[in-house]
């Protein structure tokens, strides 16, 4: 898996709002992964941005966001989540808070990439007006192969389907229990 961009982040904890430096992690599959070191060793916290992510803020749009000492609120990133919790980042300086900025909802944006083993580079593929992606074979130079983000509701109608059917069968079994006491009396 292709890492898209690493490097030092602030985090702001979700619970005592205290700023945290964290080694950041943006895979092309769409993880945000934080660590306590740049060995990668210790996982902190993991993000899916492709399913979770709404939308990234960074500098001035960061409202109600107070950046941790010593750091200007041009630095600040913020990240919007389905939940309606926020994910609060403080980079190092302006241009590195655009450039992970413009990195995050490219990453969000973009489910479909291709890879070419010749340049070693991933590309993003936009998605025609049916969310399909349609790719030659042959095409260019190499081997293409796709990678596709999973539909995270993929898989949504089976669970329920069990569900309703372990519903039914313990509604059956606790009506019979019903009819207990009268065969005591």
């Amino acid at each position: 898996m292709a890492l898209l961009r690493s490097g030092w982040l602030w985090r702001q904890t979700s619970v005592l709002k205290r700023w945290k430096l964290n080694w950041c992690d943006l895979w092309i599959d769409g993880s945000l992964c934080f660590y306590k070191t740049d060995s990668r060793r210790e996982l902190e916290h993991r993000i899916s941005l492709k399913t979770t992510c709404i939308d990234v803020q960074s500098g001035q749009e960061c409202g109600g966001v107070t950046p941790p000492e010593s750091n200007p609120r041009d630095n600040l990133i913020v990240v919007h989540l389905m939940d309606g919790s926020t994910v609060n980042l403080c980079a190092n300086s302006a241009d590195e808070s655009i450039a992970w900025k413009l990195t995050l909802l490219q990453t969000r944006r973009n489910p479909v990439f291709t890879y070419d083993p010749y340049d070693d580079s991933y590309q993003p593929v936009p998605l025609n007006s049916y969310h399909t992606v349609y790719i030659t074979p042959g095409a260019g130079p190499g081997t293409h192969q796709v990678i596709v983000q999973r539909d995270p509701f993929d898989g949504v109608v089976e669970h329920l389907a069990l569900g309703l059917l372990a519903g039914m069968a313990a509604g059956a079994a606790m009506r019979s229990f019903l009819w207990m006491p009268l065969f005591f009396c």
